[in-house]
């Protein structure tokens, strides 16, 4: 435990300690469905660790382009996922005038941080490393892994009831995603950048040792309160059955984990990649009608990505009534409905 004069920072949040950290902020990422939420749940728990939870600002930078803010980008950041008031920020206390997306994250992670190491936890910096490297020179990175197998898996079951999963071509992003994380890794320890990598896996059954792990690596004194999910604050995690194991009093794997979820089509796919990866460490699963498949596979997942990439810059750039018709129109459709052709990324006639 640590025993350090207690401080509480600007947002009411009682943080503590003296002893001696790593300066600079602390980024999580991994895939979707791959334990990212679990994983804030128990660092936030430490007295000298307070990230944001998917406040997501980083995909907003276009609000931030030629290094002049748009006065009005925490409305717009309010707007886009409720991250500031999710997190108790107060708009009218986050300055307008910021030079660049660097320091409007900077001032809303120590608003939120204090004194305690701060950052913020998302899934959706998967292909944004290299970037955040460089623009804050400073980061520590921690990278949860799943296989991707698993990954596609809880994304099938957590379409179920989340539109966000149950989207046209979801499996297809969440499968070459994953190999962009990978990618974006190898650039970071290419440049020296600090990165710890855990394991979804232990971190479900030994998480004493993941966390005293990351302890170690953010040079922190291990806390045993990090251990489990008793006492931990989820008040900023989206509400949502997909998150009901992260809501919680225990960590578990979920019992549904071994049920096979994926259609065959999907699945030989995931396998295929898988056996391709393989390959790299020296097996022998490749085959040129694979390579063309991969082709065609990135060619729609650049698109997929483009689309999501449009969305962002339309909501940086649309003006605000609009955005909320926009919303409001939206709200009155039926949710998604997800089947496996659309997970997949095709369709095919009926």
């Amino acid at each position: 435990m640590i025993s350090a004069q207690t401080k509480a920072n600007g947002n009411g949040r009682v943080r503590h300690g003296t002893h001696q950290r790593v300066q600079g902020p602390l980024i999580v990422v991994g895939m979707w469905r791959s334990g990212t939420s679990l994983l804030y749940a128990l660092l936030n728990q430490h007295p000298q660790i307070a990230l944001m939870y998917e406040c997501d600002l980083p995909l907003l930078w276009p609000l931030f382009l030629g290094g002049r803010a748009k006065k009005d980008w925490p409305e717009r950041w309010e707007f886009w996922n409720s991250a500031p008031s999710r997190h108790r920020l107060e708009l009218d206390q986050l300055p307008r005038s910021v030079s660049g997306l660097a320091e409007a994250c900077r001032v809303a992670w120590k608003q939120y941080a204090g004194s305690a190491i701060g950052g913020c936890k998302s899934p959706n910096y998967f292909d944004m490393l290299p970037e955040l490297a460089t623009q804050f020179p400073d980061a520590r990175f921690i990278v949860i892994r799943r296989s991707p197998l698993d990954v596609c898996r809880s994304v099938v079951r957590a379409a179920r009831g989340d539109s966000f999963f149950a989207r046209r071509g979801m499996i297809l992003r969440a499968l070459c995603s994953s190999y962009d994380l990978n990618a974006g890794v190898e650039n970071l320890r290419a440049r020296n950048v600090p990165v710890h990598e855990v394991q979804y896996e232990i971190l479900v059954h030994d998480p004493e040792k993941t966390m005293a792990g990351i302890c170690d690596f953010l040079n922190l004194q291990a806390y045993s309160g990090m251990t489990d999910l008793r006492h931990a604050d989820r008040s900023a995690i989206y509400e949502g059955a997909h998150h009901e194991m992260v809501k919680s009093e225990e960590i578990r794997a979920d019992k549904k984990e071994n049920e096979e979820v994926l259609a065959d089509r999907a699945l030989r796919k995931i396998q295929r990649y898988m056996a391709f990866s393989g390959e790299q460490r020296g097996t022998s699963e490749s085959s040129a009608g694979f390579v063309l498949e991969k082709f065609l596979d990135r060619v729609l997942y650049r698109a997929l990505r483009t689309y999501d990439q449009a969305v962002a810059c339309f909501y940086c750039f649309a003006p605000l009534w609009l955005l909320r018709k926009y919303r409001a129109t939206k709200a009155h459709r039926p949710d998604a409905v997800a089947t496996k052709e659309t997970l997949v990324g095709v369709s095919v006639k009926r």
